[in-house]
C-alpha cells in the first residue's frame, strides 16, 4: 500500500502565493466538506469553478482547522493529536444514538431473552472470526463457529486466535462497568495472545527499552507503513489512554462515548505496546469504551466484519491523520460509518428473522397434520430454541390424558420437529431444536 501523499501546509502555500488566503476565503461560501477528504484523494478531483486543487485545499483547511480539538495525545515527535465534531461527525452520531441508544430490549424482533442470546452469542463469534482473520488467522468461518460452538480444544494457531478473541470478548463484557487501567489493557492482550507467540512471556507485557520495536509493514511490499513510539513511553503513554478512557481528561470538556471508544481504538494500534496482538487489542477497546457508556447494543454487532471487506480503507483511516497533521477526525468518520453498517447489518438480520417467524406460523397454522397442541408447542420451540418438554409438562399446559400427550410429543419427534434426549430416570425428555425453522421450512406440506 503507497502512503497517501502529504497535504501542502498552509503556511508554504501563504508564502509561495500571497493572494492564496483571498481566494481561500473566497470560495469559504457554500463549500461542501461532508466527505473530509484527504488531500491524496482531493487533487484527483476537479475543483471548484475557477479555483485550483490548491485553492481547494486551502480554502477546507481553513474551516478545519479552526474547528479542531487538541486531544491528550501525542505521536511519536510529541506532536498532538486533534479532532474536529464536523456536519458528517454529527450526523453520524445522531443517527447511531438513535439506533443504539435503547437496552436489549430493543431487539423486540428476536421475540424471545433465549434468542437474543443466541444472536449475542452469533455476534460474538462472528467478531471473534474476523478480527483474527485481519491478523492472518486463516480457519473458515464454520470450522471456527463449530469449535466456539462446541467448546472443544483449538487445533491450529489461527483456531487459537480465534478462540482467544472470543474469550477476550466475554472478558470485556465481564469488565463494561470496572474503571479501565493499564493491567486491564495488559490482561487483554495476554488473552488474544494466549499459546500464540513464540516467546510465551511476551503476552500480557509492554514492549520493553531496548528491544526492537513492532512497526506496521505492507503486506505485499514490504513497506514500512507505520513507526511507533519508543518503548520507554509506553507506561506513561498507556496510563494517559486510561484516564481518557476513564473520562479523566476534564480539561478536554464533553466528548461523545462513540467518539471516545474510537479514539481508543485509534490510539492503542498508534502507540502499537505489545509485541503482538495490538490491532485486535485495539478493536477490542472500542468494544469496552461502548459497553462502558451504556450502548449494550453493541455488543451484537461485528465491527471486524465490516473492516475486514475493506481493508485498506481501514489503513489508509490511519495514514490520512499521520500524513495530516494528526488529525484524527479521517479515523472517527471512517469508524462511525464503519459503525453504521454494522447497525444496518443487525436491522437486516432482525428483519429477516421476523419474516421467517411469521412465515413459519403461517404454515403452522395451515398444517392440517398438526393438532392445535402441537402447533402451540411448536409456537413455543420456534421462540425458546433448547427449550425441554416432558409428556408431564406438555399434558399440565393442555390439561389432556398422559397417553394424548405421549402421542403430541412422539409425532412431533418422528417428523423431526423435536429432539428427543437421554431419559432422566423414568421421564422422556424433548427439546427444541436451535433449526427449527429449517426443519418446518423443509418439511412436506
Amino acid at each position: 500500500m503507497a502512503i497517501p501523499e502529504s497535504p501542502p501546509s498552509l503556511a508554504d502555500l501563504a508564502r509561495t502565493d500571497p493572494a492564496a488566503f483571498a481566494r481561500a476565503f473566497a470560495l469559504q461560501a457554500g463549500l461542501d466538506d461532508m466527505r473530509y477528504m484527504h488531500w491524496d484523494e482531493l487533487r484527483h478531483r476537479p475543483p471548484p469553478a475557477g479555483a485550483t486543487s490548491s485553492d481547494w485545499w486551502f480554502a477546507l483547511k481553513l474551516r478545519r482547522t479552526g474547528a479542531l480539538r487538541p486531544l491528550p495525545f501525542t505521536d511519536r515527535h510529541g506532536n498532538p493529536f486533534q479532532f474536529g465534531m464536523t456536519d458528517c461527525i454529527v450526523e453520524l452520531l445522531h443517527r447511531i444514538d438513535m439506533a443504539l441508544g435503547g437496552r436489549r430490549d430493543a431487539l423486540s424482533g428476536l421475540a424471545t431473552s433465549e434468542m437474543r442470546d443466541r444472536y449475542l452469542v452469533s455476534g460474538l463469534i462472528e467478531e471473534a472470526i474476523t478480527s483474527s482473520q485481519m491478523e492472518g488467522a486463516s480457519t473458515t468461518r464454520q470450522v471456527a463457529s463449530e469449535m466456539l460452538r462446541s467448546g472443544r480444544a483449538p487445533r491450529t494457531p489461527s483456531e487459537q486466535m480465534i478462540f482467544n478473541n472470543y474469550r477476550a470478548m466475554e472478558f470485556i463484557r465481564s469488565q463494561d462497568r470496572e474503571t479501565l487501567t493499564p493491567a486491564v489493557v495488559r490482561e487483554i492482550q495476554r488473552i488474544l495472545t494466549l499459546h500464540t507467540l513464540e516467546s510465551p512471556e511476551d503476552a500480557g507485557r509492554l514492549q520493553l527499552p531496548g528491544e526492537p520495536r513492532v512497526k506496521v509493514m505492507d503486506n505485499i511490499d514490504g513497506a514500512v507503513l507505520h513507526e511507533p513510539p519508543d518503548a520507554f513511553e509506553l507506561p506513561e503513554r498507556l496510563q494517559r489512554l486510561c484516564d481518557f478512557a476513564n473520562g479523566q481528561a476534564h480539561h478536554l470538556g464533553y466528548v461523545h462515548p462513540v467518539v471516545r471508544a474510537i479514539l481508543l481504538h485509534f490510539m492503542l494500534a498508534y502507540d502499537h505496546p505489545f509485541v503482538d496482538g495490538n490491532g485486535r487489542t485495539a478493536r477490542a477497546l472500542f468494544y469496552w469504551g461502548m459497553l462502558n457508556q451504556g450502548y449494550e447494543l453493541a455488543e451484537f454487532l461485528s465491527i471486524s466484519r465490516v473492516l475486514k471487506q475493506a481493508q485498506g480503507q481501514y489503513k489508509r483511516a490511519f495514514l490520512h491523520t499521520e500524513t495530516d497533521g494528526n488529525d484524527v477526525t479521517y479515523f472517527v468518520i471512517h469508524q462511525l460509518r464503519a459503525l453504521e453498517k454494522a447497525i444496518d447489518s443487525l436491522r437486516a438480520y432482525l428483519d429477516e428473522k421476523t419474516k421467517q417467524l411469521e412465515q413459519i406460523d403461517r404454515r403452522m397454522r395451515a398444517e392440517q397434520k398438526l393438532n392445535h397442541r402441537q402447533r402451540a408447542l411448536l409456537a413455543h420451540a420456534l421462540r425458546h430454541p433448547g427449550f425441554r418438554y416432558t409428556i408431564e409438562s406438555h399434558r399440565a399446559s393442555h390439561a389432556v390424558a398422559f397417553a394424548t400427550a405421549r402421542a403430541d410429543l412422539l409425532e412431533l419427534a418422528s417428523k423431526g420437529f423435536l429432539d428427543e434426549r437421554e431419559r432422566s430416570g423414568r421421564t422422556r425428555i424433548f427439546s427444541a431444536p436451535a433449526d427449527l425453522g429449517n426443519r418446518l421450512g423443509a418439511a412436506p406440506a
